[in-house]
């Protein structure tokens, strides 16, 4: 590949026109359209490093949660990665997530450039080096205005940035190699250790905490059983497509191998699953993909119900489908309402969703 070739690819973004419509806010104000514009930049130094540059056209601020932008990338897959028609394997965390709080958002002033760096090689394996296609997606479900108004795309539906795809030419040598080991002993080393109880393991947990995470994990198996054999039994139905969307054989045949695979996975009863205390964000819980069958819990994980809309059980079904070992989910969407869109919009992502094969296993409000 020539140097001038390598030189910086540069990529507009436009506006991820997907979806049902949103409702009007309850004060009356219509949505705004998208007014975000995307440019992203592959550096030539050979590291993995991308820069982007986000633009608010409008006269109006807005604030946008910070795991829709670049800078989240850390924490969920945002990025396709490909070699040679080979998907990279992506090293970070996904996180399940509370709603958007006001120390979560990224503000952009009238008419203002933020710009973002990312090291891709930090979160996604391209220790082989070479040549890499690099394109980039966010949904933009809690972006608003200063003013609280919602941010969609042209026709109402759910907003979005996503960039063309870039060329990222990357030095395979030992020190790009070990910058990933450092990456992964410093941040994605699984707890070791741990204390077997039951067939389940904790790491870090107290006598109280393990009695609360044990009711989770007997509250999953229960909604994992129900929801594989109501799936495998019934198949579609105003269940399946409230989550799941249009049918299609291809994509029931889809949902059906997750639930087998997730009920699989939780039945485990020798150690392999193992929930780790150590967690003090604001998350719900996370894991990383690459590493089954560690779940880390954190502060909403502890403040939620057993059973129930966005529960302890739910959440291990939703942590549970990330493992690659399992179903390999993302976090298009977070929360039923943008789960329920999803489902409209782009059932292909749907059955990608995390939260929306947790909202099936919960099945709260009731349907049939």
């Amino acid at each position: 590949m020539s140097n001038t070739v390598r030189t910086i690819a540069f990529a507009t973004a436009f506006v991820v026109a997907a979806g049902a419509s949103f409702a009007a806010r309850q004060t009356g104000e219509q949505p705004m359209r998208n007014p975000l514009a995307l440019a992203m930049y592959a550096d030539t130094s050979g590291a993995g490093a991308l820069e982007f540059r986000i633009t608010n056209n409008s006269a109006q601020a807005l604030k946008v949660p910070y795991w829709e932008l670049p800078v989240g990338s850390g924490e969920g897959r945002m990025f396709d990665v490909y070699q040679n028609g080979k998907r990279a394997a992506y090293l970070g965390a996904v996180v399940k997530r509370t709603p958007a709080g006001d120390a979560d958002m990224v503000e952009f002033a009238a008419f203002e450039t933020k710009v973002f760096k990312v090291d891709l090689a930090k979160d996604y394996d391209l220790s082989r080096g070479g040549d890499f296609t690099v394109s980039f997606e966010s949904r933009l479900d809690g972006a608003r205005t200063a003013n609280g108004r919602k941010v969609t795309s042209a026709n109402g539906s759910m907003a979005g940035l996503r960039s063309a795809p870039v060329l990222l030419w990357v030095d395979g040598d030992s020190a790009l190699k070990q910058q990933r080991d450092n990456t992964l002993k410093a941040a994605g080393k699984p707890g070791g250790g741990g204390t077997v109880v039951n067939g389940i393991t904790y790491v870090g947990c107290s006598a109280t905490q393990q009695t609360d995470a044990a009711a989770g994990v007997a509250q999953a198996r229960a909604y994992s059983e129900e929801a594989k054999n109501y799936v495998n039994s019934n198949g579609v139905t105003a269940r399946y497509t409230t989550w799941f969307g249009a049918y299609t054989a291809s994509r029931l045949s889809t949902v059906k191998s997750h639930y087998n695979a997730i009920d699989s996975a939780l039945d485990q009863s020798g150690g392999q699953v193992k929930i780790n205390c150590g967690c003090n964000q604001n998350y719900y819980a996370y894991v990383y993909p690459t590493k089954p069958y560690e779940i880390f819990v954190c502060k909403a994980f502890w403040a939620a119900p057993t059973a129930g809309t966005d529960s302890k059980g739910g959440t291990l079904i939703h942590e549970t489908s990330h493992f690659n070992v399992v179903a390999s989910t993302d976090d298009n969407v977070y929360g039923q309402s943008g789960a329920k869109s999803l489902a409209i919009s782009n059932p292909d992502k749907a059955i990608d969703n995390a939260d929306s094969h947790e909202y099936y296993a919960e099945n709260s409000p009731h349907q049939n």
